[in-house]
């Protein structure tokens, strides 16, 4: 089992940010560089964040740890702004966990 350490992969402007609060970033210039990263990062890290725009590239990878409890992946936007990916799969999680959508009412829910 990984230990509690935290990593966030993305372009440099995005995660560099992270790296101020202490966590350990990683520029990814490519999906095939994130994917990489990501593969190597899982067997020493508990939490992984991946930027969006890298995240919507790689949904095949990712969904590869999603079956798993270690390491937790979880898409954020970068400085481009939110594109609705992390929000879209997070609200697919709860609803397949609980059976309900209890983040958005249909009003609200996000385009597909």
């Amino acid at each position: 089992m990984p230990n509690n350490k935290i990593a966030v992969i993305g372009d440099k402007d995005s995660v560099l940010a992270f790296k101020a609060i202490g966590v350990d970033v990683f520029n990814a210039k490519s999906y095939f560089d994130a994917r990489e990263t990501l593969i190597k990062l899982a067997r020493e890290y508990s939490i992984i964040f991946v930027t969006e725009d890298i995240a919507e590239t790689m949904t095949d990878t990712l969904a590869r740890y999603k079956a798993r409890p270690y390491p937790v992946v979880i898409p954020l936007p970068s400085v481009k702004g939110s594109s609705g990916f992390g929000m879209k799969g997070l609200s697919a999680d709860v609803e397949k966990a609980i059976g309900s959508d209890i983040l958005f009412n249909n009003n609200q829910k996000l385009k597909s």
